[in-house]
């Protein structure tokens, strides 16, 4: 499967990913080595039973939610062992670092690693899981990397509703970081560059990529000021100016409200000037971690 090197782990069959609205999830089926949607549920969540956030707790009574987790896996029929656990983008911070040098010893890049985004980091580094991840473009000694900061005990809640479920979750992933994947392992990601437009309820991620090279990541919260059509400007006038983009030639847009889509897909490809497709549902079935796995990451 082709895709994002550093998105690329092995997979479990099942995937639950839980949000602020609802708890969903997909059994997939390999055939010559590609990924097909086989089963899939999901139920809603009531208000306030998950809070996606960065620094503080999400899930005031995981208990309740890891009821919801079991009912959506039992839908699905089979058994569940290990899956794939997909987490609100809201719930880590992804950043993009040079390094001029970087050491061959994954410890010594941690501790660089941690020095470095220290000063920035919204919560103590030794509370925080961290995944660093090299630009597969990048070339020489040193490179551009990807960085993931969560806070630990609010990735265990995630773990512990899948738990109570009777379901481990051997890789724990972000949900634009799925879509990126399934954009990609689908096909839909050129060699030039292209934007992903992630819509999560309030919530909005913008992704600029160039062939399979992550070029820029920005997340924003429903707390935070502005509209989509704000954002959307901010990113092209930084990839105009700091990423000397020359244009996108290919634009996604993914999680829409289906009664908003077409106002929202006429908006960007009236701004960005190229066609916007959309992700359907079951290109998502392919799903790829890059902030926990099994084996220990920071």
């Amino acid at each position: 499967m082709s895709g994002f090197a550093w998105l690329k782990p092995t997979l479990p069959d099942i995937a639950v990913a839980i949000d602020r609205a609802q708890v969903s999830a997909a059994r997939v089926s390999w055939r010559q080595g590609q990924p097909s949607l086989a089963a899939e549920a999901r139920e809603s969540l009531a208000a306030g039973m998950v809070t996606p956030a960065l620094a503080a707790a999400n899930m005031p009574d995981v208990g309740a939610v890891g009821q919801v987790v079991a009912r959506v896996l039992a839908q699905l029929g089979g058994r569940t062992a290990r899956v794939a656990l997909v987490v609100p983008d809201a719930v880590a911070k992804v950043s993009l670092l040079h390094l001029d040098t970087i050491p061959p010893r994954a410890a010594d890049l941690r501790e660089i690693v941690r020095w470095q985004v220290r000063k920035t980091a919204p919560f103590p580094v030794e509370q925080a899981v961290l995944s660093i991840a090299r630009v597969p473009g990048s070339s020489g000694a040193g490179g551009d990397l990807v960085v993931t900061l969560a806070r630990e005990d609010v990735i265990r809640q995630y773990e512990q509703a899948c738990a109570m479920a009777g379901a481990h979750a051997g890789l724990i992933d972000l949900a634009t970081f799925s879509v990126m994947n399934s954009v990609v392992a689908s096909g839909g990601a050129p060699a030039s560059d292209w934007l992903l437009v992630h819509v999560d309820g309030q919530d909005l991620t913008l992704v600029v990529a160039r062939g399979t090279d992550l070029l820029f990541f920005r997340h924003r919260s429903e707390e935070s000021e502005g509209t989509l059509a704000d954002l959307i400007h901010q990113t092209a006038m930084y990839y105009e100016d700091r990423l000397k983009g020359t244009g996108f030639t290919r634009v996604w847009l993914a999680g829409a409200d289906p009664a908003q889509i077409a106002d929202v897909r006429r908006d960007l490809e009236l701004r960005l000037g190229a066609p916007v497709d959309l992700v359907a549902s079951r290109e998502a079935a392919s799903l790829a971690g890059i902030l926990a796995r099994d084996e220990k990451v920071a």
